[in-house]
């Protein structure tokens, strides 16, 4: 069974342990980045079946690093989940013109992250 990645973007220790926590429960392989730049360079780099990118980065904004990720063809086509907690109006619109698959505010329910993972990268 081959195993499915799944690469958080978030500087937040504490949202990355939730996530951490609720994927060491399922099947899937968690990669970790801390900011925008480290992010699109894992995500070069180790090409995720899924990426969850968070808004709020240092570095590199993470609409800033969806639009990279979009624009390298070897990253083009992987799922791409926009989490923010500034779910401001307009903020879907702006995360889904950057190339983003799909788009989820905080505060957001274990059960909602993993039903939206599943949908977009079903488990083996």
């Amino acid at each position: 069974m081959n195993e499915r990645t799944v690469l958080y973007v978030e500087d937040n220790e504490y949202n990355r342990k939730i996530v951490r926590q609720l994927l060491s429960r399922t099947s899937y392989r968690l990669l970790e980045a801390a900011d925008g730049e480290e992010g699109v360079a894992m995500a070069q780099r180790e090409l995720p079946d899924l990426i969850l990118m968070d808004v709020q980065l240092p570095k590199l904004s993470g609409l800033d690093a969806t639009r990279r990720l979009r624009a390298d063809p070897r990253t083009a086509h992987i799922p791409l989940v926009v989490v923010t907690s500034f779910a401001l109006s307009g903020d879907d619109r702006r995360a889904m013109d950057a190339g983003a698959s799909a788009y989820l505010a905080k505060p957001y329910s274990p059960r909602d992250l993993l039903t939206l993972i599943r949908k977009l990268l079903p488990e083996n």
